[in-house]
């Protein structure tokens, strides 16, 4: 599983239409579970309006469900990859 931290911003857009939101978190969350994946979206104050915690099969899913969610207009995301830290030790074990 490939696990991302999604950072999001409301577009004008996104803020324009805030109260379709619920809708659209069902929708984007059921989006990611029809590819295998799974969501867990935070909202939260500060720079960044909401933050999801993403699992997804494959690089080639995520990469697709976070151009879905965007392609809606109502978000723009800063992404990275996230591991566990027992992920982390391991790839550490690797070095030379």
């Amino acid at each position: 599983m490939v696990r991302r931290i999604i950072l999001m911003k409301f577009t004008d857009q996104g803020v324009k239409n805030i109260k379709d939101a619920p809708q659209r978190f069902e929708q984007a969350t059921k989006m990611v579970e029809k590819m295998g994946g799974k969501m867990q979206l935070y909202a939260t104050t500060g720079e960044y309006d909401l933050i999801a915690i993403a699992e997804a099969p494959s690089e080639e899913a995520g990469m697709a469900a976070i151009m879905g969610i965007c392609a809606q207009g109502n978000v723009r995301t800063t992404t990275c990859n996230a591991f566990t830290m027992e992920e982390f030790l391991e790839i550490i074990k690797k070095l030379p």
